[in-house]
């Protein structure tokens, strides 16, 4: 039997930073984000107990150990039980999803892949982590809500692994959807954004979203931004202020359509995403942007922690086609978005 899951990536417009725990002690944080149609999937393989007539032979065969694959990076884990799995740099969400989900069955295949590049600022190990939750939950026959899948996630990846970061990139996956997000300490609510059908059409059209290449490693920025904010810099927290008033201007003009003021936004969000550490840009990033507003986007921003990973314009909407090309020429890869509506997903299939 195979279990197999995808969870969607998202991109962030405004309020990113504002959901990271630290932040969030004290205040509430506001974010919009929607699902994108690239994803991250996971697949396992159960093997059957040996039955008391099979050969020796079958039988060891059959007495299978945990066996990990990560498509993304060409890695191969092989352990003989749970307590195996070590954190040494490897595939260690993988390793600590099996962990935390304490997985006790024989043995079992994990496969994983994202369409996403790794490092992208598209929330890539968040979808990964709660692929993994579905396809492990799967496993037991356990049943979760949407936000149990991502809270799961999320608390694997920070109390777990110690990775810096906040709750909307898995929100974003385990819903799907275009939603409103409001953080404060361990509490969620979600409001998904409810528009005309149009709206989401001109976004999908005018939203061009480009990799530059670079991976960047968001915990290094997270660290930097948290020492910023811990040492009391001036400027972070009245950025941090900022980008949560702008994220509730942008659910505003997404709700009223007002795309122009949308794109505008974009950029606002953006200019205080700069404010809270000089690792969230570098000369590419700004190259980029400067080609992007100089042949028709209105606004933009970096996805995720910035840094590197993908960037994010919204285009007037008859030269969201010269953007793209004129990115393309600088030596930047466009990625197609369209927005996903269903969030996690879990199938059981059977072996030809």
């Amino acid at each position: 039997m195979l279990i197999r899951t995808r969870a969607p990536v998202r991109i962030d417009f405004a309020g990113g930073w504002s959901d990271v725990a630290l932040f969030t002690e004290n205040s509430k944080g506001f974010v919009v984000n929607g699902a994108i149609n690239r994803y991250a999937y996971a697949t396992l393989r159960c093997e059957r107990q040996p039955a008391q007539d099979d050969s020796v032979e079958l039988q060891r065969v059959l007495d299978k150990r945990i066996r990990i694959y990560s498509a993304d990076f060409d890695t191969f884990i092989e352990a003989d039980d749970v307590r195996q799995l070590e954190y040494d740099g490897n595939v260690d969400l993988v390793k600590a999803a099996v962990r935390r989900m304490s997985i006790q069955i024989g043995g079992f295949d994990l496969i994983t892949q994202s369409t996403a590049p790794p490092g992208s600022g598209l929330g890539t190990s968040a979808s990964m982590g709660v692929a993994l939750v579905g396809a492990l939950g799967a496993l037991k026959d356990a049943t979760y809500l949407p936000y149990e899948y991502a809270d799961l996630a999320s608390s694997i990846e920070r109390h777990e692994l110690g990775i810096l970061g906040g709750k909307q990139d898995h929100y974003a996956s385990a819903l799907g959807g275009i939603h409103f997000m409001e953080f404060q300490g361990e509490e969620v609510k979600t409001s998904p954004l409810r528009f005309p059908p149009y709206i989401r059409y001109e976004l999908e059209k005018n939203l061009v979203l480009c990799y530059t290449g670079k991976s960047r490693l968001s915990g290094n920025i997270h660290q930097n931004v948290t020492d910023a904010y811990k040492s009391g810099q001036p400027g972070v927290r009245e950025a941090l202020d900022t980008l949560k008033t702008t994220a509730e201007a942008t659910k505003m003009a997404l709700m009223q359509g007002r795309l122009t003021e949308f794109g505008e936004l974009l950029t606002e969000n953006w200019n205080n995403q700069k404010k809270l550490h000089t690792s969230v840009t570098n000369e590419q990033i700004e190259s980029l942007f400067k080609i992007a507003m100089a042949h028709g986007a209105i606004g933009g921003k970096a996805c995720g922690a910035g840094g590197g990973g993908c960037l994010l314009f919204y285009c007037e909407p008859t030269r969201e086609h010269r953007v793209r090309q004129k990115l393309v020429d600088a030596g930047a890869r466009i990625i197609d978005v369209n927005f996903d509506v269903d969030g996690l997903q879990m199938w059981k299939v059977s072996e030809d």
